[in-house]
């Protein structure tokens, strides 16, 4: 496992999924974890349970203020901020382009997209104060393809892509480290909401089609590591067997 010990990681929509298995993960490789979701109660728990290493902050990611004070919680209570995952996203509301609410669907994007540029915006002056750091998106192959009912998604999640692309044009020789993760299809809540829409043939996989959100986590704390140094740039997809087979995972 890498090893992150001494080092401070913030993980947004940490509350459940793939963010609380990231918490996880990340405090297990000796990382300081700070813990940034709406629910307050969840990452309260999370956080807990790992104990004096992680911090939970509420926070909306759409805010740019919010997201700015998590990163200086970060700061202020363990000194510095290493690494960036921005994990938080939603699939909801999931409609056909003419029954879509205007209000809801720009909601969408204001997580999905404007809180990846929010965290990255909030992150920059700590990381490049300090030589640099890592900034890791959860992706989705839906930024490169469309699928039924998901406008909003595909729409947000390639907008997300390309901001990982600017981050490592602009950035990387200041020693930022810019990565995209496509996990593929993971079992969490999101899934069950794309379950319940029965719009679109992914709502139509079973349970057991989905990758376990630890796979995620250990894929993302792997990419801190000098061994991924090769993919700085990149969106790395946790589909292509030779990465699953690199991280002992199987199926």
């Amino acid at each position: 496992m890498t090893d992150l010990n001494g080092k401070t990681v913030l993980i947004t929509g940490a509350s459940r999924g793939i963010g609380a298995a990231s918490a996880e993960a990340f405090a297990a490789a000796g990382a300081n974890v700070v813990l940034v979701a709406r629910s307050e109660g969840a990452i309260t728990e999370i956080a807990g349970r790992i104990g004096k290493t992680a911090l939970a902050v509420p926070c909306d990611v759409s805010r740019f203020g919010d997201v700015e004070a998590a990163v200086k919680a970060a700061v202020d209570t363990f000194g510095r901020l290493d690494v960036l995952v921005n994990n938080a996203g939603v699939i909801e509301p999931i409609a056909r382009m003419a029954d879509s609410d205007p209000d809801t669907w720009g909601h969408a994007l204001d997580i999905n997209v404007k809180g990846v540029y929010h965290g990255m915006r909030a992150a920059l002056p700590v990381m490049l104060g300090a030589g640099g750091g890592t900034v890791l998106t959860v992706s989705s192959s839906a930024a490169h393809g469309p699928v039924e009912g998901w406008s909003h998604y595909c729409t947000s999640k390639a907008g997300a892509a390309m901001l990982t692309r600017m981050l490592d044009t602009e950035y990387r020789a200041s020693g930022v480290r810019a990565m995209g993760l496509s996990p593929g299809t993971v079992a969490t809540q999101m899934q069950r909401e794309i379950k319940a829409s029965g719009i679109n043939p992914v709502s139509r996989l079973e349970w057991s089609d989905h990758i376990p959100p630890e796979w995620v986590a250990k894929a993302l704390v792997w990419m801190c590591g000098p061994d991924a140094d090769a993919h700085l740039g990149e969106e790395l997809a946790l589909r292509d067997p030779g990465l699953r087979a690199r991280l002992g995972l199987s199926a």
